[in-house]
């Protein structure tokens, strides 16, 4: 069988990080939780703090002249409360029409974000690369011997574990696929677990279903709170699954887990970067574990 290139580094590579989703919104709460989350300043899943109000929806707009009250906008040139349209974009309501001057600062914005992500993967790899390669030999282990990968995770978060167990399936070329399910792709089971038990159920009830002994469960979170995956990992654990969990902030419950083999934290409070961190993570995790199982491990 043909030996798939190893990583340039093996484990700090960037190059290969495909675009993030950033500021996709995971599953929110009860109704009205996301806005009190944004005034309180708590951070909650992905996508609560990433949407800043629209013009016209917190409060009402000021006088003709005057700020307006809670984050809305005054006159063109002035600018907005924090957390804003305008705080966020000033060159799009500054009432000017200087094309050029428009170019140069979202230009600036974008090195800028570009230089944060690069940062942010660096300061992972730093903390997480020696457990990167673990994670990737005992997984590669498991699917050896006949396991599989099982990924679930909420709102933006799922879409990356749908993109983790299609990178598995069908990774390309000449790579070996290996076998992955994504927990949070049937809609059928979701909603029929969430509206006859409870949400919070979701995954955790999957494991019990599909999981074996053997198989490697694998979920995201960028707040790391949420219950569902708490609960999963505590069900994968129990039955025997190697236990991976890829988080943001400070890790949330999570970190606080006995039932997670691995944890690997984007420690940043930006949805955009923990989501863009998080992609870089799991597309390494792939390469490791491909080059493995082809041809032995790679060494750092």
């Amino acid at each position: 069988m043909t030996r798939i290139p190893k990583p340039s580094d093996h484990i700090c590579r960037t190059a290969t990080v495909e675009p993030a989703k950033a500021g996709v919104p995971e599953e929110r709460g009860a109704p009205g939780e996301a806005s009190r989350r944004r005034q309180s300043g708590e951070p909650g899943e992905a996508g609560e703090l990433a949407e800043p109000p629209l013009p016209g929806q917190a409060g009402q707009p000021g006088q003709a002249g005057q700020p307006g009250q809670a984050g809305q906008p005054g006159q063109p040139g002035q600018p907005g409360q924090p957390g804003s349209v305008e705080s966020l974009y000033p060159f799009l309501y500054s009432g000017a029409a200087d094309l050029t001057a428009v170019l140069a600062q979202a230009r600036a914005s974008t090195v800028a974000k570009a230089q944060e992500a690069m940062e942010l993967r660096a300061k992972v790899c730093a903390r997480s690369g020696d457990a990167l390669a673990a994670c990737a030999g005992q997984a590669a282990a498991r699917f050896a011997a006949g396991g599989r990968l099982l990924t679930f995770g909420n709102g933006g978060s799922a879409t990356d574990a749908q993109q983790v167990a299609t990178q598995f399936l069908y990774p390309g070329g000449d790579a070996l696929p290996l076998p992955a399910l994504c927990l949070a792709s049937d809609t059928a089971v979701v909603t029929a677990l969430s509206n006859d038990i409870g949400v919070d159920v979701v995954f955790a009830r999957q494991v019990a279903a599909f999981g074996r002994p053997g198989d490697i469960a694998l979920g995201l979170s960028t707040s790391g709170n949420s219950p569902n995956l708490l609960r999963a990992f505590d069900e994968a654990s129990r039955r025997g699954l190697m236990t991976i969990g890829i988080a943001g902030y400070d890790g949330g419950k999570m970190a606080e887990l006995d039932s997670l083999d691995f944890l690997f934290v984007a420690p940043s409070a930006s949805i955009h970067r923990i989501q863009e961190a998080q992609t870089t993570v799991y597309h390494i995790l792939w390469e490791l574990i491909a080059a493995e199982m082809v041809g032995g491990p790679v060494r750092a």
